[in-house]
């Protein structure tokens, strides 16, 4: 079996409780988009831009970790995650390029999804797997993006 399938495996693990995996589908997207709005709030070397900033950083890295663990998934990646960072962007002209403002918006996402995911986790009756490995933390959106691979019949 190869390593992603064995991640997703072992994740699917502590996700099997229907209200759980809903609030998967909600929360780990309102995680990742969050997070990328705290990291592009976050004062860069050279002027903030969609391209140049904390969160493009992040993104690169964690694409370079999925690249090594499934071409496709890295391919579905560069799409979400650019999505994102775009959504980020428009964000912060709308508030005026106040990336304070932006954080804080952000922080709230955050925190509101990290408060459901342990609700869902709580009704599953199971741990959250990037209690045992923080890599799970990279592989939940995997896990998701894998259903709608498998939906549409793409091989990862």
């Amino acid at each position: 079996m190869s390593q992603i399938n064995t991640y997703l495996e072992q994740y699917g693990e502590s996700h099997q409780n229907a209200t759980n995996k809903m609030i998967h589908w909600v929360c780990v997207p309102a995680i990742m988009f969050s997070l990328f709005g705290i990291l592009y709030s976050i004062p860069f070397f050279v002027e903030r831009t969609l391209f140049f900033n904390w969160a493009a950083v992040f993104m690169v890295l964690t694409l370079l970790y999925y690249l090594k663990l499934s071409f496709t998934m890295f391919l579905g990646f560069v799409l979400i995650g650019g999505l994102m960072l775009l959504g980020i962007d428009v964000i912060y002209q709308y508030v005026d390029f106040d990336a304070r403002m932006l954080a804080y918006v952000s922080i709230a996402i955050f925190v509101v999804a990290w408060i459901a995911q342990f609700i869902g986790h709580k009704i599953e009756g199971k741990k959250p797997s990037f209690l045992e490995d923080v890599k799970f933390l990279l592989v939940g959106p995997l896990w998701l993006l894998h259903f709608v691979y498998n939906k549409i019949g793409i091989g990862y």
